[in-house]
C-alpha cells in the first residue's frame, strides 16, 4: 500500500524565515511545529520537508551547515516526539534553472519514488505561491500558511485552504483525511 505524506516548506511555515539562515542558533521552529508535526506522524502521514536553499549556491552557507540546522530542527521536533521521514532541498541559484527548484516537482518526485508517496492522498503545506503552484502540478491538495510573519503571496493558483499556522494545517489535514474514511 502506497504511503500518504505531507510535503512541508521549512521557511515561513514551520520556522521563522531568517534572510539566507546560515547558523544553526538563527533556526527557530514555529511554537506550534512540533505538535502539528507529531499530529500528522500519528495519523500515519510522512512528514518530508521541501525546501529552497539557494543560500547555498549565493555563497552563504555551505551543504554542511544545511545539514547541521536540520539536525537541530530534527532534535527540537523529538524534544516533542514529532519527527521529519525526509528533507528535500534545491542548493541551486534561482537563475541556474535546474530541475528541483520549487516549483518545479523534482523534490517531490523522488520523495515519492524513496517512500511509494500516493500523490492523489497527500498534502503540500506552505506559505508561497510557488508552494501552492508545485501542489498543483503534482496533484496533491494544497494549504497556503498565512500569518502576520508568513503574510502568503497573491497568485493566480489558489490553494484549497489556507491556514493561520502549521497547526491549523494540520488541523484541515485530519479533517480531510476523517471525511474521507467516513
Amino acid at each position: 500500500m502506497s504511503n500518504r505524506a505531507v510535503f512541508i516548506d521549512r521557511d515561513g511555515t514551520m520556522a521563522k524565515d531568517v534572510h539566507y539562515c546560515s547558523r544553526p542558533e538563527d533556526f527557530e521552529l514555529f511554537p506550534n511545529t512540533a505538535k502539528a508535526i507529531k499530529s500528522l506522524n500519528k495519523h500515519g502521514f510522512k512528514v518530508i520537508v521541501v525546501t529552497n536553499q539557494s543560500g547555498i549556491a549565493r555563497g552563504y552557507f555551505t551543504e554542511e551547515t544545511l545539514a547541521k540546522i536540520h539536525e537541530k530542527m530534527k532534535r527540537e521536533l523529538a524534544k516533542e516526539g514529532a519527527w521529519v521521514d525526509g528533507i528535500y532541498y534545491c542548493p541551486h541559484h534561482p537563475d541556474d534553472k535546474c530541475d528541483c527548484r520549487k516549483p518545479k516537482p523534482k523534490l517531490i518526485l523522488q520523495a515519492s519514488k524513496d517512500f511509494d508517496i500516493d500523490l492523489e492522498h497527500s498534502f503540500v503545506v506552505g506559505d508561497l505561491q510557488m508552494d501552492i503552484e508545485l501542489g498543483k502540478v503534482i496533484g496533491c491538495r494544497t494549504i497556503m500558511v498565512v500569518n502576520s510573519t508568513s503574510p502568503g503571496d497573491k497568485g493566480t493558483v489558489e490553494p484549497d485552504a489556507i491556514a493561520p499556522d502549521i497547526l491549523e494545517a494540520a488541523r484541515v489535514i485530519m479533517d480531510w483525511n476523517y471525511r474521507c474514511q467516513g
